[in-house]
């Protein structure tokens, strides 16, 4: 009788256990092969492994380590936030994803995004497309393991979360689910905590989007907050929010952000509660 069980030969208990002993969860090709001292051992044992669903592949010569805790039975890793974050080193879980982990957003994306800081090309893991994103040094932080699970993942805080998703809106599902994404982060966030991290990531146009959006969901942010968020933004800046060409009915240009908004107040507001928020 055929069984799914998650057998192992006398390499592959050697593998495991080493893993085990150490607490790993993530073990390269190369440190495989130091280990059983072959490449064509290491090689056999890799592909042995995953069969028999100890190891998942990720990128790059990259493996996930699957522990005895997962149960005898093969059933593989179904953790998507787990085996995204954990394909490149380092990066973080964000913009859209990490919405819909925080509860910003009731929307269940279809793909990760994750925060690199080498670029890599798209890949499917267990049948998850995971996009990697190159993003700058200075961009490059606000984010803390969160346990997914039973396995810890670095995930961009809720604060960074809205604040990346102003700065890539295409990366949060558009201007309308931005817009939820920041209502969900009203219920949650400390402004100062967001105009902190706002700050720091050095973009006019993200400020702008920030002031506006606020105003339209009627998030009443502490008068500090608001200074520094006019202070941001130079006199002459313009920026554009929405769509790429503006149509009528478009709320149009906002002076009090320097924001060119190609979207109607409807659309925007079309999958945001009424309620209007107030912070002191």
């Amino acid at each position: 009788m055929q069984t799914n069980l998650r057998t192992l030969g006398p390499n592959e208990a050697r593998l495991v256990l080493t893993l085990r002993e150490q607490a790993r969860d993530i073990v390269q090709r190369t440190e495989i092969i130091d280990l059983l001292g072959s490449a064509t051992t290491a090689r056999k044992v890799i592909s042995n492994l995953i069969r028999k669903g100890w190891l998942t592949r990720l990128v790059g010569g990259r493996y996930m380590f699957l522990p005895p805790e997962h149960g005898p039975e093969n059933f593989g890793e179904n953790n998507a936030l787990a085996l995204a974050a954990a394909a490149v080193s380092p990066s973080y879980v964000g913009w859209w994803s990490a919405a819909s982990f925080h509860g910003l957003t009731t929307q269940k994306p279809m793909s990760v995004s994750v925060a690199v800081l080498k670029q890599a090309p798209t890949r499917t893991i267990e049948g998850t497309e995971v996009r990697f994103v190159k993003v700058a040094p200075r961009k490059f932080f606000g984010f803390e393991p969160y346990p997914v699970y039973g396995r810890k993942v670095a995930i961009s805080t809720p604060a960074k979360t809205a604040i990346d998703c102003l700065d890539r809106p295409e990366l949060a599902g558009g201007a309308t689910e931005l817009t939820r994404i920041l209502f969900g982060a009203s219920t949650q966030v400390d402004p100062r905590e967001l105009i902190n991290a706002a700050e720091q990531m050095k973009s006019v146009a993200l400020l702008q989007r920030l002031g506006f959006l606020t105003d339209l969901i009627g998030w009443t942010l502490p008068a500090d907050v608001v200074d520094r968020l006019h202070a941001g933004i130079p006199k002459p800046a313009r920026s554009k929010f929405g769509r790429m060409e503006r149509k009528d009915g478009d709320i149009g240009y906002v002076a009090s952000w320097g924001l060119f908004v190609h979207a109607r107040h409807s659309d925007l507001l079309s999958d945001t509660p009424s309620r209007r928020i107030k912070t002191s």
